[in-house]
């Protein structure tokens, strides 16, 4: 995902700082991950760990720490991160695919792993050098819906109107993204992280993100890809504050205003990605 508002309260800027602080403590100290276990992660701004506004942070990817790090941590492997901020289905696919920022944002600011062309082919390349990789993480829809909201300038009917055809185009995209991975030499588990609720108080944009999930989802079981419910950790996760995401600080504050959140987790919110992740491949694993 990329940027956008939320209306929501959440804990103060400065308990998230000192969060992402001891993340990158808890990380740096944590024992090596087995290098004869490789995991790969795929995605937009959520799997990246991208902060709004960061500045000059945006200069070295290491400022951000996204839930990959923590699978990697948790599970004893290697991750190797090639997520993009404001990556879509269809970009990850094609240079020539919409995009909702990831190329300008690469062309400016380094990535956690360094490639050319798309997403996918760095992806099907890497899987077919490293045939012992134990573990795939894929998120990606929540930017095609956002290009969507954008073109309809937010108008509640036209999105509606268009909604059909979105879940049609993330279905296909999905589908064949999913075929391209399984058909490299890729012999461990395909995870696809689902998207959490911005506000589970908020029934209508709840209900977009569970017809998002199931578009993004609707083939997974049919190309050999397991589900992490990353939708209803959250859902559990924010009962204690009404249902509010941000209110129970599982979502970064909003630049300017520490009271309200913009879409992206903040590391308790990676945190639980990464224990829904881990316990997900634990399950399909049999460990």
């Amino acid at each position: 995902m990329r940027i956008r508002r939320s209306r929501t309260q959440v804990t103060v800027a400065s308990l998230i700082a000192l969060t992402t602080a001891v993340a990158l403590l808890a990380i740096g100290t944590a024992s090596q991950a087995d290098p004869g276990h490789p995991y790969l992660a795929l995605g937009d701004s959520v799997s990246f760990g991208y902060i709004t506004q960061a500045g000059f942070e945006y200069g070295n990817a290491d400022n951000f720490i996204g839930f990959p790090d923590y699978v990697g941590q948790t599970l004893g492997m290697t991750p190797t991160n090639a997520s993009c901020p404001g990556e879509t289905t269809a970009g990850f696919t094609s240079p020539a695919g919409a995009d909702n920022g990831c190329r300008p944002y690469r062309a400016n600011f380094p990535l956690h792993t360094s490639y050319t062309g798309t997403q996918l082919s760095f992806a099907t390349a890497f899987l077919n050098a490293h045939p012992n990789t134990k573990l795939v993480t894929i998120q990606l829809g929540a930017n095609d819906e956002f290009l969507l909201e954008r073109s309809c300038s937010n108008a509640p009917a036209c999105i509606a109107a268009g909604l059909p055809a979105l879940v049609a185009t993330l279905s296909a995209n999905m589908d064949g993204i999913y075929r391209a991975l399984q058909s490299a030499h890729f012999n461990g588990k395909l995870v696809v992280v689902n998207y959490y609720s911005l506000d589970y108080a908020d029934a209508a944009g709840t209900g977009l993100t569970r017809l998002l999930n199931q578009a993004i989802t609707s083939r997974a079981a049919a190309d050999g890809a397991i589900v992490a419910d990353a939708f209803t950790a959250f859902q559990h996760a924010s009962a204690s504050a009404s249902g509010h995401t941000c209110g129970a600080g599982l979502l970064n504050a909003f630049p300017g205003s520490q009271y309200t959140c913009d879409v992206h987790p903040s590391q308790s919110g990676q945190r639980l990605l990464a224990e829904t992740v881990a316990n997900t491949y634990d399950a399909a694993t049999g460990n």
